[in-house]
């Protein structure tokens, strides 16, 4: 694992800036990026950003913007103007929106990697269903992956388990971050479609989001370090 291209992002999900600060204090920036998701970004809001970003760490900042085009467009926007490392889109907004948040976040000499939320990891064949989408949750990542592809965006948020696939399908540069990622052993949580770290990568992840395996540790950076050494 690369010291300057960590492949282990950190979810910060807490409630408030203090013990989300207090675990970034205990974790080195050459082993872990960060994702501020919207709880805590609603709680703590850009000044957090700025924060870990002056401790060295980089942000995914993991907001999931979907709406009217030139909403999502100007929302790109601020995150670009933050500095972070990473944003998302929601790719059931569709082509245009996807294009819009590109074009977006082009216009900056350092731009953030733009990349799509498919089907949320939480989600099983029953709650595509019920939300009238067709097929299996697999099929429909692909089917969206694809869009985010052929709109511009660099990647996508995805299932380790579809992983393998979406690289065979959209090549080695498209970007595959993804959650529902468990160390062996580990408790599944809310996630249904999970995957350990090596088997991830293995597959053909390029970065792999973990949160409570970490974060709940009675020893986080020991949590950590074991990750990346399991990753090596």
């Amino acid at each position: 694992m690369s010291k300057t291209d960590p492949k282990i992002i950190v979810a910060l999900d807490y409630p408030d800036q203090e013990p989300a600060l207090q675990l970034v204090n205990q974790l080195p920036p050459e082993l872990c990026r960060l994702k501020i998701g919207k709880e805590l970004f609603t709680a703590a809001g850009p000044r957090l950003i700025e924060t870990v970003q002056d401790k060295g760490f980089e942000v995914f900042l993991d907001l999931k913007f979907h709406d009217i085009p030139n909403t999502v467009a100007k929302a790109c926007e601020a995150a670009a103007r933050l500095g972070v490392w990473m944003v998302n889109v929601h790719a059931l907004g569709g082509k245009k929106m996807m294009q819009a948040a590109c074009e977006a976040v082009a216009k900056f000499d350092k731009p953030p990697r733009l990349i799509a939320v498919t089907i949320l990891t939480s989600m099983d064949e029953q709650d595509i269903a019920e939300i009238g989408l067709r097929g299996s949750p697999e099929e429909n990542v692909i089917s969206l992956a694809r869009l985010a592809k052929a709109s511009g965006l660099d990647g996508v948020v995805c299932s380790p388990k579809e992983v393998n696939q979406l690289r065979q399908q959209l090549g080695e540069e498209f970007c595959l971050v993804t959650p529902g990622v468990r160390p062996q052993g580990a408790d599944q949580d809310d996630q249904k479609r999970t995957m350990t770290p090596k088997q991830a990568l293995r597959s053909g992840a390029s970065y792999l989001v973990i949160g409570r395996p970490i974060t709940k540790a009675d020893d986080p950076l020991q949590a950590l370090t074991v990750i990346c050494t399991e990753i090596l």
